[in-house]
């Protein structure tokens, strides 16, 4: 069966080799561009939010591939993205595709639908569960090496001495990735990509401000939803830290991790309870950002999402307890890569003028 499955992040290289070890012909649909938000914003409703417009652009373009199932994950609270996975397939039927979207809800939630789910995807591709843990420990070293690799990258770029390095090196690390298929030649590929990134020149003298970012998380992870926010910072020679990977969210869903907990602790004075979405962590990881000394925080929401809504409320007064700047920025098809540098280099000057009147008062 030829199964497809959204871009997320650099994602869906690790994807792209579980769909074909579990027995099924991947289809990796072309990575979002502006004719997927085209597609998108032609057969979404007016409402929905950028998530939902890019995955139907997306769902669209994988269907044109020959797709015949989809697999998403799904949502749960009050956030609308519970539902996205109803309306898709609803669209999807009426344009006259007979492509199935089958959605995960996570396994905590949802335990046996979750495996009744997984049981028919290996059955269908000839799969047997045991042939399916070896196949998970592989693609699940390879996600944690994408997530490696990003994550140093990220950290590389405020110091590197040619503009645009960085990104280029990672683009190469991804290919690289792709190639690997065993544990072994994982590793030694996630080796050859840090000695890569790490050899990029780099200016060490510099002190760059650091930023985290925060919001809901197919925004943050996603570089074509958020206008690739950090490599944009980056190459202003700003360092930052989002509050989600998906290796990260999976051993969280899993309870392997327990650094949500730490953040929703931090909210508890503001926030006491879950409001969907990733809101409460939003507040949370703010506060444990100021805690680290970052010098500001970038909440990230796609325009009229509920949660982050409720979170940027709170966020004002997390602002003055604290003393951290909180830019936030809303996300639709109509944000523009421009204007947002603007708002990103003003936030930036703000943040450099705060340091240097911290740093003077301290000299004085």
């Amino acid at each position: 069966m030829k199964v497809s499955f959204p871009i997320m992040g650099n994602s869906y290289v690790a994807f792209k080799q579980l769909v074909e070890q579990i027995g099924h012909e991947p289809v990796v649909p072309p990575l979002p561009s502006s004719r997927t938000m085209t597609l998108g914003t032609t057969y979404s409703p007016e409402f929905a939010c950028i998530p939902f417009k890019i995955l139907m652009g997306t769902y669209l373009e994988a269907i044109e591939k020959g797709a015949e199932l989809i697999i998403s994950s799904g949502g749960h609270g009050p956030c609308r993205a519970g539902y996205y996975g109803e309306v898709h397939q609803r669209i999807i039927n009426e344009l006259g595709y007979k492509t199935k979207v089958i959605i995960f809800d996570s396994v905590n939630m949802a335990f046996k639908d979750f495996f009744k789910k997984l049981h028919y995807i290996l059955r269908t591709g000839k799969t047997s569960w045991w042939q399916f843990i070896k196949v998970y420990r592989t693609v699940w070293d390879k996600l944690l090496a994408l997530d490696e690799i990003e994550l140093l990258a990220h950290q590389v770029r405020p110091y590197e001495v040619e503009k645009g390095k960085t990104s280029e090196v990672y683009r190469r690390c991804l290919a690289i990735m792709d190639q690997a298929r065993t544990r072994t030649q994982i590793k030694e590929a996630k080796e050859a990509c840090f000695r890569l990134l790490q050899n990029i020149s780099q200016d060490k003298s510099r002190k760059p401000l650091k930023i985290g970012i925060v919001g809901e998380i197919y925004v943050q992870i996603e570089p074509f939803a958020n206008l690739d926010i950090q490599a944009t910072l980056g190459e202003m020679g700003v360092f930052t830290k989002r509050g989600i990977h998906l290796s990260e969210w999976w051993m969280e869903t899993t309870h392997q991790s327990h650094n949500e907990e730490k953040a929703v602790a931090a909210a508890r004075p503001y926030l006491n309870q879950m409001i969907g979405g990733h809101g409460i962590l939003s507040v949370g990881e703010t506060i444990l950002y100021a805690r680290r000394g970052f010098d500001g925080v970038i909440q990230l929401a796609p325009f009229s999402c509920i949660p982050e809504i409720v979170a940027k409320s709170i966020l004002t007064q997390v602002s003055r307890d604290y003393g951290i700047p909180v830019l936030t920025i809303f996300l639709d098809e109509q944000t523009g890569r421009e204007g947002l540098r603007t708002r990103l280099e003003a936030f930036v000057d703000l943040l450099q003028q705060r340091r240097q009147k911290r740093l003077g008062g301290a000299v004085s």
